[in-house]
């Protein structure tokens, strides 16, 4: 395994010094039927704050990644082609190699305190789940939770893990001095297609027992309804009853996100395809022949589509670059106008 390899951006460059050593590597494997099959790489890194490369698509400069790989196992995560990085590879390694950053809190506590650093907003679980089931036993998020809150430093967590509950009080508390933004993901409410294509995540409805959970605490949240994936989960009955149950939930907002096949993710959701709907491949291979997104025409299509049962639903999309925050007072916000088209992220 390439650990030396592994450096502050996800985006390897030569010139990069590696964020650890060999030497600093611990493996790990629980007996316990949570983590069956599963082995965990301890590391002390190096560095924990990301820049996002220039050229992305990314409405943020600065990420905090305590994890790489993910046991939430979705056979479309993005994130896959990292662990090529590594000499791993980018399907059932990421699933079950997770590498674990164990002095994130006490690193990030310390980065933050440099004089070079600005005070930017740090995104959380734009690349793999800050609160997939490692978190559980490792339990980074609280010290990094506090780091953010004790330099009144912006932040925002994007998940699909349930476990943020936990830190509820940490994060009402955060939210109290500085801009804290909140995001669940749930791209479908099917249940037949959440077994299959997220089988590591908890169920749909318990996610969006989350957005009410935070809502009823105060804590605006919104959903980042992703992915939309052609053919199996974008059926207007489906769009619709999915914007249904968001809206019944009390999200702040609702921004749909069409499936992208990245290298690395690609061929491991074609493999699936193949497996259990063997007869979209060719349909998929026509809609994605131009890369990693779908074209333009069907991602127009399902924004407009999920915009418009939002409004009937009564909430709104985000809008592009809009960071998703805790609720101010009504007599401290000033008026918006309508939100536009959002920007196509690639969180998921």
């Amino acid at each position: 395994m390439r650990w030396e390899n592994l450096t502050d951006s996800d985006h390897a460059r030569a010139a990069d010094a590696g964020l650890f050593g060999a030497d600093a590597v611990v493996t790990r494997t629980f007996d316990t039927p949570e983590f069956a099959g599963v082995t965990f790489h301890e590391v002390r890194a190096r560095s924990i704050l990301n820049r996002v490369p220039g050229a992305s698509r990314m409405p943020f400069e600065w990420t905090v990644n305590p994890y790489r790989g993910c046991t939430h196992a979705c056979v479309y995560c993005f994130a896959r082609k990292t662990h090529s990085y590594l000499d791993l590879d980018t399907g059932l390694d990421f699933d079950s190699q997770i590498v674990v950053k164990v002095n994130a809190p006490e690193l990030l506590r310390r980065q933050l305190a440099s004089r070079r650093w600005q005070g930017e907003h740090v995104a959380m679980g734009t690349n793999v789940d800050c609160y997939q089931r490692a978190e559980g036993r490792y339990r980074l998020m609280p010290g990094i939770v506090e780091a953010l809150t004790d330099r009144a430093n912006p932040f925002s967590i994007l998940t699909k893990g349930t476990l943020i509950l936990r830190d509820l009080d940490l994060l009402t508390r955060a939210a109290r001095v500085t801009d804290v933004g909140i995001s669940v993901s749930v791209g479908f409410t099917d249940p037949e297609l959440w077994r299959t294509v997220e089988p590591g995540t908890p169920a749909p409805e318990r996610r969006l027992e989350v957005v009410r959970a935070l809502g009823e605490r105060g804590i605006g949240c919104g959903v980042l309804m992703a992915p939309v994936i052609p053919f199996l989960g974008d059926q207007p009955a489906q769009l619709r009853a999915t914007v249904r149950a968001i809206a019944a939930a009390g999200a702040t907002s609702v921004t749909p996100l069409v499936l992208h096949l990245r290298p690395g993710a690609r061929e491991w959701f074609m493999a699936w395809l193949g497996r259990h709907h063997p007869h979209l491949i060719r349909r998929y291979e026509r809609l994605y022949a131009d890369g990693a997104y779908a074209p333009k025409w069907y991602q127009r299509r399902i924004t407009r589509q999920v915009h418009d049962l939002a409004r009937e639903y009564g909430i709104g999309p985000t809008r592009a670059g809009m960071p998703r925050r805790i609720a101010e007072p009504e007599h401290s916000r000033p008026a918006e106008a309508p939100p536009t088209e959002p920007v196509q992220l690639s969180l998921i």
